[in-house]
Protein backbone atom coordinates (compact mmCIF):
# COMPACT_ATOMS: atom_id res chain seq x y z
CA UNK A 1 0.00 0.00 0.00
CA UNK A 2 2.87 2.40 0.83
CA UNK A 3 4.45 1.70 -2.53
CA UNK A 4 1.14 2.56 -4.24
CA UNK A 5 0.90 5.89 -2.34
CA UNK A 6 4.52 6.72 -3.22
CA UNK A 7 3.88 6.05 -6.91
CA UNK A 8 0.63 8.07 -6.77
CA UNK A 9 2.42 11.01 -5.13
CA UNK A 10 5.24 10.95 -7.66
CA UNK A 11 2.72 10.81 -10.52
CA UNK A 12 0.87 13.86 -9.19
CA UNK A 13 4.15 15.82 -9.00
CA UNK A 14 5.05 14.83 -12.56
CA UNK A 15 1.63 15.79 -13.90
CA UNK A 16 1.29 19.12 -12.04
CA UNK A 17 4.96 20.08 -12.03
CA UNK A 18 6.96 21.53 -9.16
CA UNK A 19 5.70 25.11 -9.52
CA UNK A 20 5.38 27.59 -6.68
CA UNK A 21 1.70 28.12 -7.56
CA UNK A 22 2.42 31.58 -8.96
CA UNK A 23 2.21 32.72 -12.59
CA UNK A 24 5.08 31.87 -14.92
CA UNK A 25 7.93 34.39 -14.78
CA UNK A 26 11.14 34.85 -16.73
CA UNK A 27 14.34 36.38 -15.32
CA UNK A 28 14.65 39.80 -16.92
CA UNK A 29 17.45 42.35 -16.55
CA UNK A 30 19.21 44.99 -18.58
CA UNK A 31 20.24 48.62 -18.70
CA UNK A 32 18.55 52.03 -18.85
CA UNK A 33 20.25 54.72 -20.95
CA UNK A 34 19.33 58.35 -21.45
CA UNK A 35 20.83 59.99 -24.52
CA UNK A 36 23.36 57.12 -24.63
CA UNK A 37 24.49 57.49 -20.98
CA UNK A 38 23.45 55.25 -18.06
CA UNK A 39 20.62 56.46 -15.83
CA UNK A 40 22.29 56.30 -12.41
CA UNK A 41 19.38 56.30 -9.96
CA UNK A 42 15.76 55.24 -9.85
CA UNK A 43 13.53 52.28 -10.60
CA UNK A 44 12.10 50.37 -13.55
CA UNK A 45 8.54 49.09 -13.24
CA UNK A 46 6.96 46.70 -15.78
CA UNK A 47 3.17 46.63 -15.63
CA UNK A 48 1.16 43.79 -17.19
CA UNK A 49 -2.50 44.46 -18.06
CA UNK A 50 -3.50 41.49 -15.95
CA UNK A 51 -1.14 40.35 -13.25
CA UNK A 52 1.45 41.52 -10.80
CA UNK A 53 3.90 44.27 -11.78
CA UNK A 54 7.66 43.72 -11.61
CA UNK A 55 10.21 46.28 -10.48
CA UNK A 56 13.95 46.75 -10.27
CA UNK A 57 16.29 49.34 -8.77
CA UNK A 58 18.58 51.08 -11.26
CA UNK A 59 22.27 50.80 -10.36
CA UNK A 60 25.04 53.33 -11.00
CA UNK A 61 25.79 51.85 -14.44
CA UNK A 62 22.11 51.91 -15.44
CA UNK A 63 21.64 48.19 -14.77
CA UNK A 64 18.47 46.66 -13.33
CA UNK A 65 17.08 43.22 -12.55
CA UNK A 66 13.32 42.72 -12.27
CA UNK A 67 11.53 41.21 -9.29
CA UNK A 68 7.90 40.08 -9.33
CA UNK A 69 7.47 37.90 -6.23
CA UNK A 70 10.99 36.91 -5.17
CA UNK A 71 14.29 38.74 -5.70
CA UNK A 72 15.37 38.50 -9.35
CA UNK A 73 12.54 36.19 -10.43
CA UNK A 74 11.76 38.47 -13.36
CA UNK A 75 8.58 39.32 -15.15
CA UNK A 76 5.38 37.72 -16.43
CA UNK A 77 5.42 36.82 -20.13
CA UNK A 78 3.72 39.17 -22.58
CA UNK A 79 3.96 42.75 -23.79
CA UNK A 80 3.80 45.25 -20.94
CA UNK A 81 3.89 48.99 -20.29
CA UNK A 82 7.10 50.26 -18.68
CA UNK A 83 7.80 53.11 -16.29
CA UNK A 84 11.25 54.50 -15.48
CA UNK A 85 11.09 56.52 -12.27
CA UNK A 86 14.49 58.19 -12.39
CA UNK A 87 14.54 59.90 -9.00
CA UNK A 88 17.08 60.29 -6.22
CA UNK A 89 15.97 61.60 -2.82
CA UNK A 90 18.39 64.37 -1.84
CA UNK A 91 16.62 65.73 1.23
CA UNK A 92 13.45 65.56 3.25
CA UNK A 93 11.63 67.71 0.71
CA UNK A 94 13.68 67.44 -2.48
CA UNK A 95 14.42 64.89 -5.15
CA UNK A 96 16.63 64.97 -8.21
CA UNK A 97 15.13 63.67 -11.44
CA UNK A 98 17.60 61.69 -13.56
CA UNK A 99 15.03 61.17 -16.35
CA UNK A 100 12.06 63.23 -17.59
CA UNK A 101 8.88 62.85 -15.52
CA UNK A 102 6.94 61.57 -18.54
CA UNK A 103 8.78 58.22 -18.24
CA UNK A 104 7.54 57.78 -14.65
CA UNK A 105 3.97 57.16 -15.83
CA UNK A 106 2.94 54.22 -18.02
CA UNK A 107 0.30 56.39 -19.71
CA UNK A 108 2.91 58.90 -20.94
CA UNK A 109 6.18 56.93 -21.12
CA UNK A 110 5.59 55.36 -24.53
CA UNK A 111 7.72 52.43 -23.34
CA UNK A 112 6.87 48.74 -23.75
CA UNK A 113 8.69 45.50 -23.03
CA UNK A 114 7.91 42.13 -24.59
CA UNK A 115 8.91 39.17 -22.43
CA UNK A 116 8.96 35.77 -24.14
CA UNK A 117 11.66 34.05 -22.11
CA UNK A 118 14.69 34.79 -19.95
CA UNK A 119 16.47 37.96 -21.09
CA UNK A 120 19.43 39.70 -19.48
CA UNK A 121 20.05 42.11 -22.38
CA UNK A 122 17.01 44.42 -22.17
CA UNK A 123 17.92 47.94 -23.29
CA UNK A 124 15.59 50.79 -22.33
CA UNK A 125 16.54 53.97 -24.17
CA UNK A 126 15.29 57.36 -23.01
CA UNK A 127 15.94 60.92 -24.13
CA UNK A 128 15.97 64.28 -22.40
CA UNK A 129 14.82 65.86 -25.67
CA UNK A 130 16.86 68.96 -24.86
CA UNK A 131 16.20 68.90 -21.09
CA UNK A 132 18.49 67.73 -18.31
CA UNK A 133 18.68 66.66 -14.66
CA UNK A 134 16.66 68.88 -12.31
CA UNK A 135 15.65 69.14 -8.66
CA UNK A 136 12.04 69.15 -7.50
CA UNK A 137 11.16 70.73 -4.15
CA UNK A 138 8.07 69.54 -2.28
CA UNK A 139 6.36 70.30 1.01
CA UNK A 140 5.29 73.92 0.60
CA UNK A 141 1.82 73.28 -0.74
CA UNK A 142 1.81 71.96 -4.30
CA UNK A 143 5.08 70.50 -5.51
CA UNK A 144 7.43 73.22 -6.69
CA UNK A 145 10.08 72.74 -9.31
CA UNK A 146 13.06 74.89 -8.45
CA UNK A 147 16.04 76.07 -10.42
CA UNK A 148 18.57 73.77 -8.77
CA UNK A 149 21.41 76.25 -9.25
CA UNK A 150 19.70 78.81 -6.99
CA UNK A 151 19.64 76.17 -4.23
CA UNK A 152 23.28 75.20 -4.80
CA UNK A 153 22.25 71.62 -5.62
CA UNK A 154 23.71 71.58 -9.13
CA UNK A 155 27.19 72.96 -9.68
CA UNK A 156 27.66 72.31 -13.38
CA UNK A 157 26.04 73.96 -16.38
CA UNK A 158 22.83 71.90 -15.96
CA UNK A 159 21.03 74.88 -14.40
CA UNK A 160 17.53 74.81 -15.78
CA UNK A 161 13.99 73.87 -14.90
CA UNK A 162 12.49 70.59 -16.10
CA UNK A 163 10.95 70.25 -19.52
CA UNK A 164 7.17 70.33 -19.74
CA UNK A 165 5.51 66.95 -19.33
CA UNK A 166 3.05 65.92 -22.00
CA UNK A 167 -0.30 64.87 -20.54
CA UNK A 168 -1.49 62.61 -23.29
Amino acid sequence: MRFFLLILGASVLLITGCSDGRPERFPTSGQVLIDGQPVKKGFVRVIPQDGRASFGRIGANGSFSLTCFDSGDGCLPGTHAVEVIGIEVIGSNAQRWHAPQKYANAATSGLELTVEGPNNHVLIELTWDGGQTFVERMGRGPAEVMDAASEGLITDDAQRSPPDVDSE
